[in-house]
């Protein structure tokens, strides 16, 4: 069995490539499009009940395990997930669709929704219970990967019973009404600015949220791109309907790229990032960003309130969402993406906001 330091060197080798399977592709920093074949694999054919197997993680810092302040967040509990179900992984983005932190959607990169509960032992996470897997439909209500390239699911945002799912490949968004059957509702394909469609097919829309009544720019749907750059190097992202729907940019620094977004109730934007080096392998950040400062046109920054690294449990993080306890703690979960390699793994984290 290899230690905690030595499987950590491989994930920093096999995470280059966020977008492939294969560790010969990782030198490249744009991964080149592999066959649609390899590609969906994975994907989930019919709905279906699976078992999912949770191991607890109880230190987010093996080398200081009595620490659990990082930044402005405390570490709660943590859980490595596993599955018999060959299509279970690539998970790209979670919303709970409960206030309570307990009942979740989250998506596959490779054309799939997965729900389930997660059971608690106190505030700590213990494992997941009615999990189940099912395809992301089109509007014709057949699985969307049977089109070329619409299967790249990579964001999720939700507005009630309205789900929106960000394609990258095709840059390309869905619409889903749960209230018309839930994941075995079918797409429709909204509208979106035009130079969202021209965003880089590898490092598209990354992250989508959706902003509710009683906050600024109520009923706009904020689609940010992964690494889609404007004239000064900065990262683009797009207000979608709403009052004042426009472009605007996310100010880039240390080439870190946006793998997911969450609003907070007190305004806060939170921005999940991640960039790799071949000498520090997977670094991930959070960044909050006040939604007020967001307006066409605008350049937008604020403070890092947390980052890790592979001397940390972490993955190749890729969705954050956040729900407020009956204590008034604010939580976020975080969620990795596996890209299905046997050198990485399906993370879910919880942290408490302190600051």
């Amino acid at each position: 069995m290899s230690t905690p330091s030595s499987r950590r060197s491989f994930l920093g080798f096999a995470a280059a490539g966020f977008s492939t399977l294969a560790l010969s592709r990782l030198a490249q920093a744009q991964a080149a499009t592999e066959p649609r074949e390899l590609q969906v694999e994975h994907a989930v054919a019919a709905p279906v009940s699976i078992e999912v197997n949770a191991r607890p993680i109880p230190d987010f810092e093996p080398r200081d395990r009595a620490r659990t302040r990082f930044g402005s967040l405390d570490y709660r509990s943590g859980l490595v997930l596993t599955s018999p179900y060959r299509g279970f992984g690539g998970l790209s983005g979670i919303r709970f669709l409960d206030g309570k932190g307990e009942r979740f959607v989250a998506i596959s990169d490779q054309g799939g929704w997965f729900t389930g509960t997660i059971r608690y032992s106190g505030r700590e996470m213990v494992g997941l219970t009615e999990v189940e897997a099912a395809p992301l439909l089109g509007a014709e209500g057949r699985p969307i990967t049977e089109k070329h390239l619409w299967w790249d699911s990579e964001s999720i945002a939700r507005d009630g019973n309205l789900v929106y799912v960000g394609l990258e490949r095709v840059n390309q968004i869905l619409r889903y009404d749960f209230a018309k059957g839930g994941t075995r509702a079918r797409g429709e394909v909204i509208a979106v600015p035009p130079a969202l469609r021209k965003l880089p097919s590898n490092k598209g829309i990354e992250a989508l949220v959706f902003i509710p009544k009683g906050q600024p720019l109520a009923g706009t749907l904020i689609a940010f791109s992964e690494r889609g750059l404007d004239a000064d190097g900065n990262l683009v992202a797009f207000l979608i309907g709403g009052p004042t729907p426009g472009q605007f940019s996310v100010r880039r620094t240390e080439k870190y790229d946006i793998s997911d977004a969450v609003l907070l109730p007190s305004g806060e934007l939170l921005i999940l990032e991640r960039k790799f080096s071949w000498f520090t392998g997977i670094n991930i950040r959070i960044r909050a960003i006040p939604l007020k400062g967001i307006a066409p046109g605008a350049l937008v920054d604020g403070p890092a309130l947390f980052a890790a690294d592979l001397g940390h449990e972490i993955d190749n993080m890729e969705g954050i969402d956040a729900h407020v306890t009956p204590d008034g703690e604010t939580v976020l979960t975080l969620v990795s993406d596996d890209n299905f390699s046997m050198l990485q793994r399906t993370l879910l984290l919880q942290f408490t906001l302190v600051e």
